[in-house]
């Protein structure tokens, strides 16, 4: 196929609508971040053994204080994500409920990649991935020995999420020919969509705010070249410190303008509300404050936001289970209580009521997260749940 005509093809394949029996309103782009730490990687089985995945921190996890709610069993068992039939199982139960795509954190260092067989090879690989759209986080923070973490030390670093300049050009051209270019790739006015999530640590790796604009220059310039209308850069923003080493950035507004970012979003709640009861916070209440937060934050950043809703927080199966569990720092923190698909659904109304009030603005949504088994939150079926979560998200954007 010459190469016009194929970047045609894949243009209009990534801008078409879902599958017909896709449950999603086509009003509505709604997605969850992945974090694809279930499968074995050669770094993990380094570090942790051979056949190590995270799976080991869910299935030993154990209550804390009176009345949690652990360990968490996943209803459909503890699978390999990076195994195509698995994967199909998943991409068919989110698109049966109204997810539109997933957002899958994505690591790439200095030396290559980490955690990368479950999209390349899970569902890349997909019989049915047309179902669902992709696209990439970059998670560029600092990788640290918490599996699990000990409160009487602190967590040594593993990999450091900073790359040089020359890397991230690597990256660059990495991102645009392998994953921009395929037909499932989820794109804005066929713009393809990137997030960065910790832009302050980007800025510091290429060496300051002149030479990170330039390298994201480079970057739009290469996804033009391959056919698309421009990229789609999307911020990570957040002020409240939950990983060691994680910092907000000083005037957000004016650098992430200047930096050309197209839209912010964030990754989970207690980035902006913290919680404020240990070892429980009730989840409404926060929800609550989320809420407010999102009516505040176009302004705060001077770009448009997509709002975010989080099924839950518990950061409890990362601690080490024979340490005493107090209020020392991630993970070692308040979970949410009270997090029923009840109490979801009422949060995604509420984000429903959000982005219908917005004209002008596409309606989009971030969801924490599909898999996020270690940090309480997840769509997943479990064994307590069922598939209650997902049901919430259909019934509140269903088509």
């Amino acid at each position: 196929m010459p190469d016009l005509n194929r970047r045609a093809f894949l243009a209009s394949a990534a801008a078409a609508p879902l599958a017909a029996n896709s449950a999603a309103d086509p009003r509505y782009q709604i997605g969850a971040y992945y974090f694809p730490d279930y499968h074995l990687d050669p770094r993990n089985e380094k570090a942790h053994g051979k056949g190590w995945t995270e799976w080991e921190l869910v299935r030993a996890a154990q209550p804390r204080f009176p009345g949690h709610r652990q360990p968490k069993r996943p209803l459909w068992g503890y699978e390999d994500e990076a195994d195509p039939h698995v994967m199909a199982k998943k991409i068919d139960a989110a698109a049966d409920h109204a997810l539109t795509h997933w957002i899958f954190d994505w690591y790439h260092y200095n030396d290559g990649p980490f955690l990368n067989r479950c999209l390349d090879e899970g569902f890349l690989k997909a019989a049915n991935n047309s179902r669902l759209k992709f696209a990439l986080m970059w998670a560029n923070h600092d990788w640290l020995d918490i599996q699990p973490a000990k409160r009487s030390s602190p967590p040594q670093l593993q990999y450091s999420g900073a790359v040089t300049p020359a890397a991230f050009d690597r990256i660059s051209d990495l991102v645009v020919e392998r994953y921009f270019q395929h037909p499932a790739h989820w794109r804005i006015e066929n713009k393809p969509y990137f997030s960065i999530y910790e832009t302050f640590r980007f800025v510091e790796a290429m060496g300051g705010a002149e030479p990170a604009r330039d390298a994201l220059r480079r970057f739009r310039q290469k996804t033009r070249a391959a056919g698309f209308d421009g990229l789609h850069l999307n911020a990570v923003a957040w002020g409240v410190k939950i990983l060691p080493g994680e910092k907000a950035l000083e005037n957000p507004k004016q650098m992430l303008k200047y930096l050309g970012f197209d839209s912010v979003t964030s990754y989970v709640w207690i980035h902006h509300t913290p919680l404020k009861e240990f070892p429980e916070t009730a989840y409404r209440g926060v929800a609550a404050d989320a809420i407010r937060y999102w009516n505040g934050a176009d302004g705060e950043f001077g770009l448009p936001y997509h709002p975010n809703v989080t099924m839950g927080w518990d950061s409890s199966p990362r601690t080490c289970a024979t340490d005493r569990f107090d209020p020392v720092g991630y993970p070692f923190m308040a979970t949410l209580g009270g997090n029923t698909p009840a109490a979801f659904r009422d949060a995604l109304s509420s984000a429903k009521a959000f982005l219908d009030a917005r004209r002008g603005q596409p309606k989009i949504l971030t969801i924490n997260a599909w898999n996020e088994w270690t940090e309480g939150s997840y769509l997943e079926p479990d064994t307590e749940h069922g598939l209650g979560y997902l049901e919430a998200i259909r019934s509140v954007f269903a088509g």
